[in-house]
């Protein structure tokens, strides 16, 4: 398969990149700062990237950012910057990869354990999450010509211990254990899942 990892310079997208490299697929790594860059808040910018890579068979959308903050801090900016990050851009890639994914190809975002289970500052997180897991219900049944839409949502990272203080009593999640999800997402036949690592 060819395979179009966007955000692949991130630690989630460095382990689906290399899953899929290690499984024979050939992967082009996207990112603001890689041989195939983009910048995903400019719509020019993801159009041009998929027009460059042309035809793929699966895309992985693995980038974005949130601000975090105690609730009671949290400005309609903060909330406008979660979504415009990491929400918006995932289903304005989704709507320009489906002009380039192949019939029964798969189209995969990714979200995070705060659309299921509360942290401390995570509230612009967990909206921007379920922003994208609702859109991925709808989009994927919707999808024209066989294509799949779904999303990995893990947990905090094992490889990430300066973040599992935020996250305490949840199960930080190992590099295959992300790699598998990814791999279930983009060569399974699931569809308009929520798939959790």
């Amino acid at each position: 398969m060819r395979i179009l990892v966007i955000g692949a310079t991130g630690k989630i997208g460095g382990i689906v990149a290399s899953t899929f490299e290690s499984r024979g697929h050939e992967v082009l790594r996207a990112s603001r700062s890689s041989e195939w860059s983009v910048d995903l808040t400019d719509p020019a910018s993801v159009l041009a990237l998929f027009e460059r890579v042309g035809q793929v068979d699966a895309v992985v959308m693995a980038a974005g950012s949130v601000p975090f903050a105690h609730l009671t801090e949290l400005t309609r900016d903060d909330y406008l910057a979660a979504f415009t990050s990491k929400a918006l851009p995932q289903m304005d890639t989704a709507r320009v990869a489906l002009d380039h994914v192949t019939d029964g190809g798969s189209i995969t975002l990714t979200t995070g354990v705060l659309a299921r289970e509360p942290i401390a500052t995570g509230a612009a997180a967990a909206a921007a999450n379920g922003a994208v897991e609702s859109f991925v219900i709808t989009a994927a049944a919707e999808a024209p010509r066989g294509i799949r839409i779904n999303a990995v949502s893990p947990n905090v990272l094992q490889n990430s211990p300066t973040h599992h203080a935020l996250f305490a009593g949840q199960r930080p999640v190992q590099d295959e254990e992300i790699g598998r999800v990814y791999t279930l997402a983009v060569e399974g036949l699931v569809r308009g899942r929520i798939l959790t690592a």
